[in-house]
């Protein structure tokens, strides 16, 4: 079973104007509500994918009974914990340029992120646990590392998709799969980088430090996946842009997922890439049918 974690999850408020007057009335052209969080956004995914899992996190209020409800219709299993306050909504505000404006997130009390951390008492040998996104500034910086020692007692397997120090302190419990994207990759080692061997050599000090499998997104130009097996290159398919969000963690959904069945690592990375342009070429998240077009663009070389 693959179980997902979002800490801080939201419903994305998706708003399109034409021509934004700032202290002025704009009107809007279009608009669209989306559960969001990168753990929901992976469930999402993998159900499309056909993988089994389970989502969970901290749900509450209004928003997060809508959140819940948009998981039910789509049939994917979930098991969050209610907290007392409401689940954050987020903006995103698409005129000329793109403007995101994050909520903060409820206060998470200690008797429910004790509740969380009882859920994963259920983890088992060879299930994978994903834990994705920024945690709410109420449960303190080392929330990750109380999840992870749970997800370690129990063996079963990783995934961190997270920043800064949470990422930092991950590394050494040997995280299944780390996923930055070159510019995350340059801020956690403090550095400028301005080439592909420099992605690898960056990438490469991910695995020393701990992850047995590194993929690094690079937009357009593609992306890399880096293990003990070697270094590999993958192309980017071509399409239209029209949506950054979830397009990471749609990347892990199809790699986790694939290689879940297949424990066909190159057969997971073609996946992992299809399944993040189809969800930038989309609206929402993928869908199985664009992923499955996406991935005969594709070609993996090793470098």
């Amino acid at each position: 079973m693959i179980y997902t974690v979002t800490l801080n999850p939201s419903i994305d408020y998706i708003v399109e104007v034409e021509d934004l007057t700032l202290g002025g009335l704009n009107r809007m052209q279009r608009d669209l509500k989306l559960p969001g969080g990168k753990g929901i956004n992976v469930s999402r995914v993998l159900n499309q994918l056909g993988v089994r899992n389970t989502a969970t996190g901290f749900l509450g209020g209004f928003t997060g009974r809508y959140i819940g409800q948009w998981l039910d219709e789509e049939q994917i299993s979930s098991d969050f914990v209610t907290v007392a306050e409401d689940t954050r909504i987020n903006i995103k505000l698409k005129a000329a340029e793109e403007t995101e404006i994050n909520g903060t997130g409820p206060v998470i009390r200690e008797e429910e992120a004790e509740a969380l951390l009882a859920k994963l008492e259920a983890l088992q040998a060879g299930d994978i646990l994903v834990l994705s996104g920024s945690a709410p500034p109420s449960l303190g910086g080392s929330f990750y590392s109380r999840l992870i020692a749970e997800c370690k007692s129990k063996k079963a397997e990783f995934v961190i998709d997270t920043t800064g120090q949470a990422l930092k302190d991950a590394l050494a419990q040997e995280p299944l799969l780390v996923k930055p994207n070159h510019h995350e990759l340059a801020e956690l080692f403090g550095v400028s980088i301005g080439s592909r061997d420099e992605i690898i050599t960056y990438g490469r000090r991910l695995m020393e430090s701990g992850a047995r499998y590194v993929l690094v997104s690079m937009a357009g130009e593609g992306a890399l996946f880096i293990s003990d097996q070697g270094v590999y290159y993958a192309n980017a398919p071509k399409g239209q842009v029209k949506n950054s969000v979830g397009a990471g963690d749609s990347m892990i959904a199809g790699f986790v997922g694939t290689l879940s069945l297949t424990g066909d690592v190159l057969e997971a990375f073609r996946t992992g890439v299809a399944s993040g342009s189809a969800t930038a070429f989309s609206d929402d998240l993928a869908d199985r049918a664009l992923i499955g077009q996406l991935k005969t663009q594709i070609q993996i070389e090793q470098l």
